[in-house]
């Protein structure tokens, strides 16, 4: 007999009267699984949670033996119920029993019972337990049934999360107070030391069963009205309003916040009987649970929006609207959060936030480019943090190593406080160096150049003394963009970052996406192998109107200025040839029009595919200059993804093969007198760059803060000894040379 339309909002009248009742835990469950029971008409209901060890304990049931509650352990992924706990998503079987992953436990008694359907009990996306009702008969539950039960399970969760409803053993952790190291990925390389402050403290929702259905409908829209204000408010502050390309992510977060399938969502959970705050609950819930599990990047950023405007929701619909961003902070402040938007970030003091740790999120995901361009230490993708540490707990955030020392010991305070003055002591040592030329000691000129990709980095330029802009990443603008930019955008960011610099030279690279850059408008497709595939040149060949709309972009915005333009990932001449007829046609069609044309245009070339190794004699007399990409060159060439933790490092840059390849190019360019640049990790690593020296290279470009300590040690070597040395140790059949080198350095007297 399947249940009424108005199954879940009576369900949900008598769970409250229930959970009203001063009974124990266990006999609040007991009670809860035979309304459920009741209520379906289920002749079985049992309610599972995840313990500590990630199995799923039979904490109730009406139905089943007795004996099997606090009895029956399911490992991870085990029988149904693990697989309804694994992909969280809710799962019904008419006969059970002969499904491939049913799971038989003689305790339980659940033999004779054929139809089955379970659903995910869902916190913050994860699955902390599952709830499922049987029947003897083959049946198939209405969709209406299903409704009920997943209405329930959310409900149950926030009072689970509530605290005092179940033991301490299943829902809560043991705070600690000793030491404890996290792990993480880089978003920013620096350290920092101070005091942890909880990313806005989840919002509890203790109100969940709605008395009147049209006042929650109406108190939900007022609050969703007040969000988007507050995020239009947002979008015209001075200082956003002038982010530059920070402005395109507010663009896309406010995109979010419109979104008509994210308010009929909410409006479907409302029907069901929840409150406002539980309805906005229920949809996050379920869009983490199915977001988490899509390998898509784009999915991913998307849900850290959600997240962002849900937390901000369920604040404006509880009054509680400071957040940690809002309060005092403390003057040395670590942020730490599951997961975070860019517009929270940009709320915080940037005088006093000090680091940032994220549990979730990549290293190129919107947020994460906002702290790059506060220039804060931060890293995500750092598991656990949140289940053991309190607001205020003292914290070393060393984001060089991608640690997170949560209470560190008085000998590790000690150990960094030593670092922290001594990179202090040194950053000073190169302060002084900026205005210095970077010329070594047998007066060889080395140009250091920096890599830059938005218009918060252009300070970077002065404070370095960098001499440019050795690669311009243009795709920045693209990925964080919700739309592809216009012809004037374009224009008007290339215009600034051009009269930010001043009279030193940008490298502009010309789009390069694919890959592992993903834009969300782009229509790639899935591919086996992205970093070999339809990215960059061969995207702007195929679709020629986006690489030409690019290109009058920046001929408009020289303004009668140099413009330099590298086009990357050619792999054969005629891409080059091809590409080149294409800015020849824009630069034609500009004088057409009277535009003013760049002072002087040169056409430049990376060399990041090997292909290109055996083409130098014909490419270089075509370029009127070459960088090498290093990063994606060194990749293919070992045949080793640099995304990969298993392979990433399997190989060393400094490697006799890679380093005969570098001074291949690098003999190439000088034979044709073409103008030579390295841009990638390498550049800025200083034994990595002492090498590149000694194989002839006399231009580098690098990360801002690695612009000191490269010109230190330029500064301190003898570039002729080097090269003799190298072309030594290139004879022989080492495995790598890093520690041959790292000898060199130590007898010559280099600063490394």
């Amino acid at each position: 007999m399947p249940a009424s339309v108005g199954a879940p909002r009576q369900m949900l009248r008598r769970l409250r009267e229930v959970m009203a009742e001063h009974v124990s835990a266990q006999a609040r469950l007991d009670k809860i699984v035979v309304l459920i029971a009741s209520n379906i008409v289920a002749e079985v209901c049992s309610l599972y949670l995840r313990r500590r060890d990630g199995s799923l304990e039979l904490m109730a049931t009406e139905g089943l033996n007795a004996v099997a509650v606090h009895n029956t352990h399911l490992k991870p992924g085990e029988g149904l119920v693990g697989l309804i706990a694994e992909q969280a998503e809710p799962k019904q079987f008419a006969d059970a029993q002969h499904h491939p992953a049913f799971s038989f436990r003689p305790e339980t008694g659940e033999e004779i019972y054929h139809s089955f359907v379970g659903v995910p009990v869902l916190r913050g996306g994860d699955t902390i337990g599952v709830l499922t009702v049987q029947n003897r008969i083959k049946r198939q539950y209405s969709d209406e049934e299903v409704e009920a039960l997943q209405t329930t399970a959310m409900v149950l969760a926030e009072m689970i999360a509530s605290g005092g409803f179940l033991a301490d053993e299943v829902t809560t952790e043991t705070r600690r107070s000793t030491n404890e190291t996290f792990k993480g990925k880089p978003i920013s390389e620096t350290v920092a030391l101070g005091h942890i402050v909880l990313h806005e403290p989840r919002v509890v929702v203790t109100r969940l069963i709605a008395e009147d259905a049209d006042l929650e409908r109406q108190r939900l829209l007022v609050a969703i009205e007040e969000l988007t204000g507050s995020i239009d408010a947002m979008m015209e502050r001075g200082d956003l309003a002038r982010a530059g390309e920070h402005r395109d992510v507010l663009e896309a977060f406010r995109m979010f916040a419109h979104d008509h399938g994210w308010r009929r969502r909410l409006d479907e959970a409302l029907a069901t009987g929840l409150t406002a705050e539980a309805a906005v609950q229920r949809v996050r819930n379920d869009t983490r649970a199915r977001m988490m599990r899509m390998p898509d990047p784009r999915f991913r950023d998307r849900l850290h929006d959600i997240d962002d405007l849900s937390n901000r929701l369920l604040r404006l619909l509880s009054g509680d609207t400071q957040t940690a961003a809002m309060g005092n902070l403390p003057e040395d402040s670590i942020v730490i959060a599951r997961t975070m938007g860019p517009a929270e970030l940009l709320d915080y003091d940037r005088h006093r936030l000090r680091g940032l740790v994220l549990e979730e999120g990549g290293a190129n995901s919107h947020v994460a480019i906002v702290a790059r361009a506060l220039g804060i230490a931060a890293i995500t993708q750092c598991k656990g943090p949140l289940d053991v540490v309190e607001p205020g707990d003292a914290a070393i955030l060393d984001a060089e190593g991608g640690e997170l020392h949560l209470r560190p010991t008085q000998e590790l305070i000690s150990a960094y406080s030593d670092k922290v003055r001594f990179r202090a002591r040194r950053q000073a040592q190169y302060a002084a160096l900026r205005d210095v030329p970077a010329v070594t000691l047998d007066d060889e000129r080395v140009g250091l150049n920096i890599n830059a990709g938005l218009l918060y980095d252009m300070p970077h330029l002065a404070e370095s003394g960098a001499d440019g802009i050795g690669l311009f990443r243009t795709e920045l603008q693209f990925m964080i963009s919700p739309t592809f930019p216009r012809l004037d955008q374009q224009t008007q960011l290339y215009q600034s970052i051009i009269d930010a610099a001043g009279d030193k030279p940008v490298v502009f690279r010309s789009l390069d996406v694919g890959g592992d850059k993903d834009v969300r408008y782009f229509r790639i497709g899935a591919e086996e192998n992205p970093a070999l595939g339809w990215r960059a040149i061969r995207m702007a060949l195929d679709r020629p109107a986006l690489f030409r709309t690019q290109i009058r972009a920046l001929l408009r915005a020289t303004n009668g200025r140099e413009l330099n333009i590298m086009l990357p990932m050619i792999a054969d001449v005629w891409e080059f040839k091809q590409a080149r007829a294409l800015i020849d046609r824009e630069v034609a069609l500009l004088e057409k029009h009277g535009w003013p044309q760049p002072s002087r245009l040169l056409i430049g070339v990376m060399i990041e595919v090997p292909a290109l190794l055996w083409q130098l004699d014909s490419i270089l007399p075509l370029v009127d200059f070459a960088s090498v990409g290093s990063n994606d060159l060194l990749q293919f060439l070992f045949a080793a993804d640099r995304g990969n933790v298993r392979v990433a490092d399997r190989f060393d840059p400094l490697s006799p093969s890679a380093l005969r390849a570098l001074r291949q190019v690098a003999r190439g360019a000088e034979k044709h007198g073409v103008p030579l640049t390295l841009c990638g990790e390498m550049a800025g690593k200083t034994l990595e760059a002492m090498a590149l020296i000694g194989l002839g290279y006399r231009s580098l470009s690098m990360a801002p803060a690695s612009i000191g300590p490269v010109k230190a040690m330029i500064r301190s070597l003898d570039a002729n000894n080097l090269q003799q040395r190298l072309d030594e140790l290139l004879e022989g059949h080492a495995a790598s040379l890093r520690e041959d080198l790292k000898s060199f350095a130590d007898t010559s007297g280099v600063q490394l």
